[in-house]
C-alpha cells in the first residue's frame, strides 16, 4: 500500500474535491472523526468545513494547516469498507492525528479503489501537530497495514519493463483519457520541443495529437488546447480531451514556457550539427523514403512526414532519442526542408551508380529487405527504467514522491486542476 501526503492552505478545495466525487456517485463518505453529524448522513461542503472552525480559529500561525492523504492499496488488493475503516483509524492514530476531526472518503472512480482523508494539522489549542519524520513514520504504518490485513506489499512491487516505456494509445483498447495521461505527464520532462508542430510530431509516435482552440470566457479571449486520439491512420477518433484533465502541465500555457526554454537551450549548435551530419550522410546513402527512415530509426531518430489529403509532402520532423531534441527540417536548414526531399525522392528509379554507393555503404545483411518504416516510438524510450531505478528508494518505492509513479493516478490531475480553479475564484473575488 503506498501512501501520499498532501499539505495546503486550501480546506475547502480539499473537502469540494472529495465531496464532488461523492455528488457524482464516483465516491462515498466511509466515516468521519470527532465530526459534527447529520440527521440524514448526508454532508454539503459548508457543513464539513464547520467542524474544523474551531481549530482554525485558535491556528496561532500555521500557514498550510490542511491536511490531505490518499491511502492507495495495490489495484489486486480487495479490500471491503469496514477494512478501509479500520485501516484508516490505526493509519491516523499512529500518525498522531487521531485525535483530530477528520473524513474518509472513499474513491472508486478508477480501477485502483483508494481512500482519502482529510484533516487539519492544528490541535483544538491552535498548536501544529508534530510532522518530523512523517513519510518515514507513514511507510513504516503502511507496511504494518500490510501485515495486518493480508495486502500486496509495496516494497515487494517490480516494476515491470512494459510499464516504464511509453506505449502508444490504442483506441479500442479503451480508457483513452488514462493513455493519453501515461505520455504527456513524461514528455516536457524528458524531450526539448520548440513549437506546437514539434510536440505534435513527438505525439503522433503515441497515436494522438493536440489542437489549440480559442473561446470566449466572461468577455475574454481564451485559448487552450485539445486532445485526440488518433486510430493507425492518423485520422482522429473518439471525443477530444481538454488539457485541463491531464493537469497544469498538459496546458498550453506551460508548453509555451517549455517552448521559449527550449529555444532558449537549443542554440547550441553542437546538438544541431551533430544531428545534421547524420541525416546528411544517410541521405547520401538512400534514395527513397522508406529506406532513409529505417536507417534512421538505427541511429535512433524518428521521421515523422505530414502530408496533405491529396498525399504531397509539407513538413518534416526528425525526433533525436539520444539527445531527446524535438527539429523540424526546416530549421536544420533548407537542404532538410520537405521540399528538398519531395525534389530528392521523386525519381524512384536508382541509377547503376548509386546502387553501387548503396551497396558500398550497406552495412546489413543485403539479403534482408527493408520493412516499412516504423511510425513506433523508438526502443531508447527504455530510458525511463533507468530513471526510474534512480529515483526508487532503499526499500524499493517511491514513497518520498507518493508512490504513485508505479500507478497511472489521473485522480491527482483531477485533484489539482480543481484546487487551481478554487484559487482563481478566490482571486477574482478580491
Amino acid at each position: 500500500m503506498i501512501s501520499k501526503i498532501g499539505r495546503s492552505s486550501n480546506l475547502y478545495g480539499a473537502l469540494a474535491y472529495n465531496n464532488k466525487k461523492v455528488e457524482n456517485e464516483k465516491g462515498k463518505i466511509l466515516m468521519t472523526n470527532k465530526m459534527i453529524e447529520t440527521t440524514d448522513g448526508q454532508y454539503t461542503v459548508s457543513q464539513l468545513a464547520h467542524s474544523f472552525d474551531s481549530y482554525l480559529a485558535a491556528n496561532r500561525n500555521t500557514e498550510k494547516y490542511t491536511l490531505h492523504i490518499s491511502l492507495n492499496p495495490d489495484p489486486k488488493d480487495e479490500v471491503s469498507d469496514e477494512s478501509f475503516i479500520q485501516m484508516a483509524e490505526e493509519y491516523m492514530q499512529k500518525l498522531g492525528y487521531g485525535d483530530q476531526p477528520y473524513v474518509v472518503f472513499k474513491h472508486f472512480d478508477i480501477d485502483r479503489t483508494h481512500i482519502h482523508i482529510v484533516t487539519v494539522v492544528v490541535d483544538e489549542m491552535g498548536k501544529k501537530i508534530s510532522d518530523r519524520f512523517e513519510k518515514r513514520r507513514s511507510m513504516e504504518i503502511c507496511r504494518e497495514l500490510e501485515n495486518k490485513y493480508e495486502l500486496v506489499p509495496a516494497t515487494m512491487k517490480r516494476v515491470q519493463k512494459s510499464d516504464l516505456i511509453f506505449h502508444p494509445v490504442d483506441y479500442n483498447a479503451g480508457d483513452v483519457k488514462k493513455q493519453i495521461a501515461s505520455v504527456i505527464r513524461h514528455l516536457q520532462k524528458y524531450y526539448q520541443f520548440r513549437s506546437l508542430a514539434e510536440y505534435n510530431a513527438l505525439l503522433s509516435l503515441f497515436n494522438m495529437t493536440t489542437e489549440k482552440v480559442d473561446g470566449e470566457l466572461q468577455g475574454q479571449l481564451q485559448s487552450g488546447l485539445l486532445y485526440f486520439p488518433l486510430n493507425e491512420e492518423g485520422k482522429k477518433v473518439g471525443n477530444p480531451f481538454k488539457a485541463s484533465l491531464f493537469g497544469v502541465d498538459a496546458s498550453l500555457y506551460a508548453l509555451e514556457k517549455h517552448f521559449l526554454k527550449c529555444r532558449e537551450s537549443l542554440k547550441d549548435d553542437i546538438l544541431k550539427s551533430q544531428l545534421k551530419s547524420v541525416i546528411a550522410n544517410i541521405m547520401e546513402s538512400t534514395f527513397n523514403e522508406n529506406d532513409f527512415k529505417n536507417m534512421l530509426i538505427r541511429q535512433g531518430i524518428n521521421t515523422v512526414i505530414r502530408r496533405n489529403n491529396d498525399g504531397i509532402m509539407y513538413g518534416i520532423t526528425f525526433i533525436d532519442h539520444r539527445s531527446k531534441t524535438v527539429w523540424n527540417g526546416s530549421s536544420l536548414g533548407k537542404e532538410f526542408s520537405s521540399n528538398a526531399f519531395t525534389q530528392k525522392w521523386k525519381n524512384k528509379n536508382v541509377s547503376i551508380e548509386k546502387k553501387l554507393i548503396l551497396e558500398k555503404n550497406e552495412t546489413v545483411d543485403r539479403n534482408k529487405s527493408f520493412s516499412a518504416p516504423s511510425e513506433q516510438p523508438h526502443l531508447l524510450f527504455n530510458f525511463l527504467e533507468t530513471d526510474q531505478k534512480r529515483i526508487q528508494s532503499d526499500d524499493g518505492v517511491i514513497e518520498s514522491a507518493g508512490g504513485l509513479f508505479l500507478f497511472h493516478n489521473e485522480g491527482d490531475h483531477e485533484e489539482q486542476e480543481f484546487e487551481h480553479q478554487i484559487r482563481k475564484r478566490r482571486k477574482r473575488k478580491r
